[in-house]
């Protein structure tokens, strides 16, 4: 059988080594890239690296581009991002002349709805398959992918570029305006941000560090890119109206304000160039959007040259500022040959639609001069105010600060229209609108109503009455001095300045390039320095040989060990320790310093002392005040700091008790309109609540948490630090544990009462009578409320105006939502309780909080945490007012709506939870005190209740 086979030939297969294999594969020869059909083969043949350099440098080649509408073009794409990418990007990106050609491939409408497919693709996979081997690869995938769309979309100009490539490889008009739509779908209406995000949780789950992004970012991209394209587009028609469809898209993100400020502003300079054409864009676009910029508009001038804007009314003349003159000719730049906006302002300033228009005079001011160019639409303004002003409903149901700036924009509008048409002055005052309308203010129960129409009238009929007709109307005090700031303001004659005289403010944002954030800083721990050597004299121990002398002394033991010399080796020992403080201008540049941890903790621990030590000495805290509340605001915890919030907090009281008045209004005017999180609104909430009740003289064991105990004789009980870290909630805030407390406080007469009612007749019970000494010494001694005479007009109106403003610009507002509206009830219940029965402004705080309660009961019925909140302050409303009788009187409607709504509350709640408990012990105080009024005045309450 063997010899059926005879061997010809014999040949040896020798099998080489896999780094022989590759070597060979990278030392080919590259293959030549003339075709897309040569480019899609290369790619798709495990190409190498040189080839892949290949097929780059063609696809940047003259006349080639993703753009092309072929199916190979498509293919092309799909190989890039699936394959390329995850195989060659890691070296690639170590050369800058191999990483650019990808980027500028990919950054076309093709390129990057390609990537966003791939990271969809790469987030599902990883969703699917939880598998530790395979979950690190689609991880790493996806930062992959992700670092080619960050440098794909980086720069200002990416629009341009986008466009052009459209516009060069497009082949009709169709085509090119439906890749304009694609790419805005893309970019502009948060697709590609919201497929980010999950992208970001994904490699948050992995433990990959990657930079975050948010919509702050990118409308400010956004906006940048369209301050590039603004002088771009000349009388090309096509190209202005790819910028109107770019402008009109990214309203749909919300950030509106952020786009503005970064196409007007970059930095603290203002960009005057851009003011002419990004008017004539907002010109260019639909009505309804024209509205929306020239509020972001007025917005950016409020932020960015009005924000710390305080007005003292003190009977001295107003100046003119070269600042309000330069805002005035920006606002008119948008308004000057646009109706639209004309008629809108006259709509905002007199219903009171723009948060920014009523929290700023200067804002007005401008507004008001750069409508003054055009005298029918200020006298329609001056008309229209007169109405509004002196409307009956308007004087009963509006927020007291919404009813402030209409009576000085009243009286900003009488002056000037008295300037141009005194006649017409004349005739409105004696209109009927403002005779009833100062009926209606008179006969109105709101002391500081009443005083608005006191001071806007006597102003009005100064100009326009003769000397012996004019309205007299005797006020003392500081009312006198309001009214005449007030008849000031009709003198005030601002004119039309130049762009250029504004400067916007300091600023420490950075502009932002896409999906590049500036990472955050790593805490760098100073090195200790070496120990040298002691230069100068030694010191020489002398021992004596007699040991007679101190045969008698008793030698001391050798002291504890320090902590900070611990260490063995003494090279590791830091001796440069930072020192506390002193100036405030140290502090702040010690808060912002959080690279240095020994540092930044000493500041933060000792910020408190320091403000309150140097408030009464001299201006330096009120020099820095805003500075030092903005820094102290803004501050994150990232050294973890374990006692920050508690720190931080005791600092924000101690800045608002320098300046009450001027502070409290800072923070209410930040709690709406500024950049914070949730944590650092509800710091300031803290700061207002437990601010005004320091400043009324009340103690709280929610402030005393920095004060050291008392020492004691040794007990079974814990110091109270000790005791309060195992007892307390460490969860809630010093706000809702004031609340909790004080809402058991006024709930335990209601039980004590109850339990004596039950127990019998009185005739049966004995009473221990107490000597009039023990008497008098447990009674509280009266303590002087600093905070009576400014509670209303700088803590408690400014937030509930700002809040409705919020709401009706809004439906779905952050404020109005379980993380901040029960804080908010609850802080406008401490101010209300902490400015006392005997304040003057007491009815108009009363009605404004009752009306702002009312109107969130549909939020209540969802929402345990509101509803507590809720009746919290119905209760509180109903213990501070002792004058029960005055609450019958005027507020007899809401009264009987409060009790019955809060009597079906309490029947519609079962015995459940704890939380359900406290809530139902709550409802049953708020009826049984309801009850005593209505049982007491129920008389005048049928009277009052006759048109109910």
């Amino acid at each position: 059988m063997a010899d059926f086979l005879t061997a010809v030939s014999t040949k040896k297969i020798v099998s080489k080594p896999a780094t022989l294999k590759i070597q060979d594969l990278s030392i080919q020869d590259p293959e030549i890239i003339d075709t897309p059909q040569a480019a899609l083969r290369a790619l798709r043949s495990q190409p190498s690296y040189d080839t892949v350099r290949a097929v780059l440098k063609y696809l940047n080649s003259r006349g080639v581009s993703l753009v092309i509408s072929e199916p190979v073009y498509a293919s092309i794409a799909h190989e890039l991002v699936s394959d390329l990418i995850p195989n060659f990007w890691r070296t690639l990106k170590q050369n800058q002349g191999d990483r650019h050609p990808l980027i500028v491939v990919l950054r076309n409408t093709t390129g990057i709805g390609h990537l966003l497919t791939g990271l969809r693709t790469l987030i599902l996979q990883s969703r699917q398959n939880r598998a530790a081997a395979a979950s690190d690869h689609v991880g790493e995938s996806i930062k992959d992918t992700l670092e080619v769309l960050d440098d794909v979309l980086s720069g200002n100009d990416v629009s341009h570029q986008v466009f052009e490539s459209i516009g060069d490889f497009g082949k009709n008009d169709i085509q090119r305006r439906l890749l304009w739509k694609e790419y805005l779908a893309q970019v502009a209406s948060g697709r590609a941000l919201s497929i980010r995000a999950e992208a970001e949780d994904i490699l948050k789950e992995r433990g990959i560090k990657y930079p975050s992004f948010s919509g702050n970012d990118l409308a400010e991209w956004l906006g940048n890119n369209i301050d590039f394209l603004l002088p771009e587009g000349g009388e090309d028609e096509e190209f202005n109206i790819a910028v109107n469809e770019l402008a009109s898209k990214v309203l749909t993100l919300g950030y509106t304000d952020r786009i503005v400020a970064a196409i007007l502003a970059h930095g603290n300079c203002l960009k005057v160039d851009r003011v002419p054409r990004f008017a004539a864009l907002v010109r260019r676009l639909k009505a309804f959007e024209q509205r929306k910029y020239f509020n972001a508009v007025i917005v950016f001038v409020s932020t960015q040259f009005f924000q710390s804007d305080f007005v003292d009314k003190v009977d001295e003349k107003i100046a003119e500022s070269p600042t309000i003159s330069g805002a005035a000719r920006l606002l008119f730049s948008f308004m000057s040959t646009n109706e639209v906006l004309k008629d809108h302002l006259v709509s905002s300033l007199t219903r009171s639609t723009i948060p920014s228009l009523d929290d700023s005079l200067a804002t007005r001011r401008s507004v008001i001069a750069a409508l003054a160019q055009d005298e029918d639409k200020l006298q329609y303004l001056f008309e229209n105010c007169i109405k509004t002003f002196g409307d009956s409903v308007y004087v009963k149901h509006t927020p007291i600060m919404q009813q402030e700036s209409l009576a000085q924009t009243l009286a900003l509008c009488c002056g000037c229209v008295q300037r141009t048409q005194s006649m017409f002055v004349a005739m409105m005052a004696k209109s009927s609108y403002h005779v009833n309308g100062m009926s209606n203010r008179i006969g109105t129960a709101s002391p500081r109503a009443r005083f608005l129409g006191i001071a806007v009238g006597t102003a009005i009929s100064k100009m326009a009455d003769k000397v012996e007709l004019q309205l007299k109307i005797e006020l003392e005090g500081v009312e006198a001095e309001e009214a005449r700031w007030y008849e000031r303001l009709t003198k005030v004659d601002d004119k039309l300045g130049s762009i250029s005289d504004l400067q916007t403010k300091p600023t420490t944002a950075s502009s932002t390039s896409w999906l590049s954030p500036k990472a955050r800083p790593a805490v760098i721990i100073a090195k200790s320095p070496a120990i040298t050597e002691v230069q100068g004299p030694r010191v020489i121990e002398v021992l004596s040989d007699s040991d007679s002398e101190d045969a008698d002394l008793v030698t001391y033991g050798k002291p504890d060990s320090d902590p900070e010399d611990s260490d063995d080796d003494p090279t590791a020992i830091n001796r440069n320790k930072p020192t506390a403080p002193v100036y405030i201008r140290d502090l702040v540049a010690s808060l912002r310093d959080q690279e240095n941890y020994d540092r930044h903790e000493l500041a933060l621990a000792t910020a408190a002392s320091l403000i309150r030590r140097k408030t009464d000495f001299g201006t330096e805290v009120t020099d820095h005040l805003e500075e030092l509340a903005t820094t102290l605001t803004g501050l994150q915890n990232g050294l973890e700091l374990e006692s920050f919030a508690q720190q931080r907090q005791q600092a924000l009281i101690a800045v608002l008790l320098a300046k009450p008045a001027q502070m409290a209004q800072w923070f209410a005017r930040s709690f709406f309109s500024g950049d914070y999180s949730l944590t650092q609104r509800m710091a300031m909430l803290t700061t207002l609540g437990l601010g005004a009740r320091e400043l009324a003289g009340m103690k709280d064991s929610s402030t005393d948490d920095l004060i050291p105990a008392a020492p004691s004789f040794p007990s079974k009980q814990l110091p109270p630090h000790l005791h309060k870290m195992y007892t307390e909630d460490k969860t809630a805030s010093p706000v809702a544990k004031l609340t909790s407390s004080m809402a058991l406080a006024m709930l335990s007469p209601l039980a004590s009462q109850a339990a004596d009612t039950l127990s019998g007749p009185n005739v049966l019970k004995v009473r221990t009578f107490s000597s009039r000494m023990e008497v008098e010494a447990a009674r509280k001694k009266p303590i002087p409320n600093a905070l009576a005479q400014i509670v209303a007009e700088n803590f408690f109106f400014p937030l509930t105006g700002r809040w409705w403003l919020q709401i009706k610009s809004s439906s779905d507002s952050i404020y109005a939502s379980t993380h901040l509206l029960p804080p908010f009830l609850q802080t406008l219940s401490l101010l209300l309780n902490a400015s006392g029965p005997n304040t003057l402004s007491l009815p108009q705080m009363t009605r404004e909080y009752w009306d702002l309660l009312l109107s969130v009961r549909g939020l209540a019925a969802n929402d345990k945490a509101i509803l507590s909140a809720l009746l919290f302050g119905f209760l509180m409303i109903l213990e501070t007012n002792e004058n029960k009788e005055r609450l019958a009187t005027e507020q007899g409607k809401e009264l009987m709506e409060t009790q019955a709504w809060v009597k079906m509350v309490f029947e519609g709640l079962g015995a459940g939870s704890e939380e359900d408990e406290k809530i139902r012990v709550l409802a049953a105080g708020v009826v049984i005190r309801c009850q005593e009024v209505v049982e007491k005045y129920q008389r005048r309450l049928a009277g009052a209740l006759m048109d109910y």
